[in-house]
């Protein structure tokens, strides 16, 4: 089973992150939210490992998760 890369692995971090702050610009947080979940859909299709999106998935919500959940 493949494992989740978790260490730093984009060549140009900082362009990385203004483009993602970019294409928020502008903006309703609905939007946003919207634009969010397309680039998550898009992004788990080009990995397309079902094993390596739990993996992911499982991760994201940790680095959330409070005492309640």
């Amino acid at each position: 089973m493949p494992t989740l890369n978790t260490e730093p692995n984009i060549a140009d971090a900082d362009a990385f992150y203004e483009a993602l702050i970019d294409m928020h610009r502008d903006l309703t947080p609905e939007q946003s939210a919207a634009a969010n979940a397309a680039l998550i859909l898009l992004l788990a299709n080009q990995i397309g490992d079902l094993d390596l999106l739990r993996q992911a998935m499982a991760k994201a919500r940790a680095s959330v998760a409070t005492v309640a959940d």
